[in-house]
């Protein structure tokens, strides 16, 4: 990974690790419940600090549409009741596990698709690469600490959902 402060990098580099994850809880040979872990933290993390962090400071800027970044707020919604109806599978690899995965990865790529076509095209024309860079330490910072705090876990996730 370069080592970018770039929200928009930022948020790109975590599409792409997401989609790596997708493949190993695929992959009958990997370790499907590491990756799931590993996946629902980074999910979590990345929805609340793009949420508390960067998408209320893009509304500010009049080239960015601001129906697009509310549409991601509930786009991450739909991903997190798609990864608390995985968690709540018991048997990894079983029909259900397969059926709910293939649910969380529709959803969550049909979100960081269109997330990258609007939003983030939007912010790499309309937003200095200086107020990008601040933007990806803030970024990074609350989602180290959401990371850290054991954000994905189901209970966590459970939580955001009812809430």
């Amino acid at each position: 990974m370069a080592e970018t402060r770039d929200v928009v990098e930022l948020i790109l580099q975590d599409h792409r690790r997401m989609e790596e994850l997708f493949r190993r809880m695929r992959s009958v040979e990997a370790d499907r419940a590491a990756a799931l872990q590993e996946f629902a933290g980074l999910l979590i993390a990345h929805a609340l600090a793009e949420e508390a962090k960067v998408y209320p400071a893009l509304k500010r800027y009049r080239n960015i549409d601001d129906e697009e970044v509310e549409h991601g707020e509930h786009e991450h919604e739909e991903g997190n009741k798609a990864l608390l109806a995985l968690l709540e599978v018991e048997e990894i690899g079983s029909e259900e596990w397969d059926a709910k995965l293939e649910e969380l990865v529709k959803a969550v790529t049909h979100h960081a698709d269109e997330e990258e076509r609007t939003i983030l095209n939007g912010a790499r024309e309309n937003v200095a690469m200086q107020r990008r860079e601040e933007l990806g330490a803030v970024f990074l910072e609350e989602r180290e600490r959401l990371l850290k705090a054991g954000c994905g876990s189901v209970d966590h996730v459970r939580r955001i959902v009812e809430s």
